[in-house]
């Protein structure tokens, strides 16, 4: 076999090419990293709309929103006079593990246990990196990121939760159980901060609350 002579120019070139080739379209780049969870805020206001799969059922409400003392208060919306429909305020003080339902017109109060533990309107760390999309159409596009608690090969989700890429606002949280769905929340009309934090204080109606839930029909 004849020993290898110095490369022609045209093959340094294809090579050089080759190269280049390679390092443009197939090798990673060390910048592009996986997304991670953005920083939710951690005290809000706003409104939500609350879809329950099961009943078909939407409840409209107003929302403060206080993640550093595990403090939820919802006052449910009148949207037109709707017969026989009774209207609450929820206060959810999950520190102290209780919850008050009292109604709007009466002020009639329910005091009852909190059993399940206060879960933030967040993207936990160990969340699933679902899609990243726009909503809205051109010139009026808002960026969101879509995280579930999905495992690959292990699990599939039970909370599936879109979140604004900008300021981490949610969007949309839904929860499945059983592989059905069974509540979806939509937000709107955020704004960062408590206004006035005495809406987490129930009233004195309580101090003789009822031990059960109220129904909401009469």
């Amino acid at each position: 076999m004849a020993q290898g002579g110095p490369a022609s120019p045209s093959l340094l070139r294809l090579l050089l090419w080759s190269g280049v080739v390679y390092l443009a379209c197939c090798r990673t780049p060390a910048s592009a990293q996986p997304p991670v969870p953005c920083q939710a805020p951690v005290q809000w206001e706003g409104r939500t709309v609350r879809y329950d799969h099961n009943t078909g059922k939407n409840t409209r409400a107003l929302v403060s929103y206080d993640g550093p003392n595990q403090r939820l208060r919802v006052l449910e919306e009148r949207k037109g006079l709707i017969p026989c429909k009774k209207f609450f305020e929820y206060i959810y003080l999950y520190e102290d593990e209780v919850m008050f339902q009292i109604e709007q017109v009466t002020k009639l109060c329910s005091k009852m246990a909190l059993t399940e533990p206060w879960d933030p309107y967040d993207i936990p760390d160990n969340s699933t990196y679902e899609d990243q999309y726009y909503i809205g159409g051109p010139s009026d596009q808002i960026v969101v990121q879509e995280w579930s608690d999905r495992k690959r090969a292990r699990k599939f989700e039970t909370w599936v939760g879109v979140y604004t890429m900008k300021d981490c606002y949610p969007v949309q949280e839904t929860y499945t159980k059983n592989y059905s769905m069974t509540t979806s929340t939509r937000f709107f009309d955020l704004k960062l901060g408590i206004s006035d934090p005495s809406v987490f204080t129930p009233p004195s109606t309580c101090q003789a609350a009822l031990p059960k839930r109220m129904g909401d029909e009469c």
